[in-house]
């Protein structure tokens, strides 16, 4: 047999979704653990949207749509981001894709060429590293700290910029450490990028999700330059508990979006239209729900880290946005638990879930060895399991 392609066989296969398998056939065997790796919403898809898509199906709407998505999807898309976010797009600005992962593939798909430089603060989401990879390019990974909130300074951001950087990628809020920018920081951001011709893919699947009444500032808003320059990258996976509907879009500048379209034309085509539809019945119907769900995330948030800091070994910051908490290590490395050496999140992970019974992602994936996420996407219920099980599990390891 001939060689396979070096460049795809470099990829790592998703770190997430590995422990969120592992998890689900741990369930599926009949073992009492409690997982906490899942980036998804455990709300049910609100029922008007779900209604949406039967209509769409029972109506015969089950043909191809043009590869970029519905018509009226794109013009819902554009109708959010004015709502939402004061932003002025038209259809022709959107790209709809099988949700806002594909989207970030396609725009660096259609942004870098072989070498190109891709600047990407860490902790990071697992994917970015190897989309940009895939894509030929060369991450230039920003180390953040808790000092500074896990976010970039402006002069870590000057440092980093050769006459190789493309492109930025800005994930606000974050995955995997919740934490937001603010719209003086952005700006500071944005002047750097026009002033050196730097591209940003801005992932904002997570801006419906900020707490304690904090402002969501959209990139794009930040002047037209940037707008220009910015991809953005937003879905209904989070906001409306739709994951498994795989619908996510994009909007840029026409040359831009033009490009993805046609990538996406020659891959995947559009998502399922019946799904698209259900979409165009989150964006535009009430966004009730929308709000019921940010405020049970923002209990779990205040319960989860208030009871994580009272215990002994483990910290964490409190986290702006998303539904994720990043749980440091740093007083447990080097000791042993159940005979075992503390040498970074992996081998924490395994032993959690061995002796604890609990199912965290290590922050190894993340470019932060030493911390786990928790995600706070699930009950109260597992939430004071989890750390009912960390407490002991902490004690009874030593």
């Amino acid at each position: 047999m001939q060689s396979l392609s070096s460049v795809a066989s470099s990829a790592r296969a998703s770190a997430t979704l590995a422990i969120d398998s592992q998890f689900k056939k741990m369930r599926a065997d009949g073992i009492d653990v409690v997982g906490f790796g899942a980036g998804e919403p455990d709300f049910n898809t609100p029922d008007h949207i779900t209604q949406a898509a039967i209509r769409a199906l029972m109506d015969g709407k089950t043909k191809y749509t043009a590869a970029s998505g519905l018509a009226e999807l794109k013009q819902a898309v554009c109708y959010r981001m004015k709502e939402d976010l004061g932003l002025d797009y038209t259809a022709e600005n959107v790209c709809i894709a099988s949700g806002a992962k594909h989207n970030v593939f396609l725009a660096l798909q259609a942004l870098i060429n072989v070498g190109d430089e891709i600047i990407l603060p860490a902790p990071y989401w697992v994917s970015y590293i190897e989309m940009i990879r895939l894509a030929g390019g060369y991450p230039v990974v920003i180390k953040t700290t808790e000092e500074t909130g896990f976010k970039m300074t402006v002069e870590q951001f000057k440092e980093s910029i050769t006459h190789r950087t493309k492109c930025l990628i800005l994930n606000n809020p974050s995955n995997p450490t919740g934490m937001l920018y603010s719209e003086a920081e952005l700006r500071e951001i944005a002047e750097i990028c026009v002033k050196h011709n730097i591209y940003v893919i801005a992932d904002e699947i997570y801006y419906t999700l900020v707490y304690d009444d904090k402002p969501f500032t959209s990139f794009a808003s930040l002047g037209e330059e940037i707008k220009n320059l910015t991809v953005l990258i937003n879905g209904v996976s989070k906001s409306y508990a739709m994951t498994g509907w795989r619908i996510g879009y994009s909007l840029a500048n026409k040359e831009i979006t033009g490009v993805m379209s046609r990538y996406v034309s020659h891959s995947t085509g559009a998502p399922a239209t019946f799904a698209q539809w259900g979409a165009v019945e989150a964006l535009t119907g009430p966004q009730d729900a929308v709000y019921e769900m940010k405020a049970a995330f923002e209990q779990r948030r205040n319960y989860l880290v208030e009871r994580m800091n009272q215990i002994e070994g483990v910290s964490c910051l409190m986290p702006e946005g998303a539904f994720y908490v990043m749980m440091n290590l740093k007083d447990l490395m080097g000791k042993q638990l159940y005979g075992v050496t503390v040498d970074g999140a992996d081998t924490f992970a395994e032993l959690f879930l061995q002796h604890g019974l609990v199912c965290v992602v290590p922050g190894t994936s993340f470019a932060a060895p030493q911390y786990v996420r928790w995600s706070y996407a699930t009950s109260m219920e597992n939430i004071k399991a989890g750390l009912d099980r960390l407490e002991k599990f902490l004690k009874e390891g030593k």
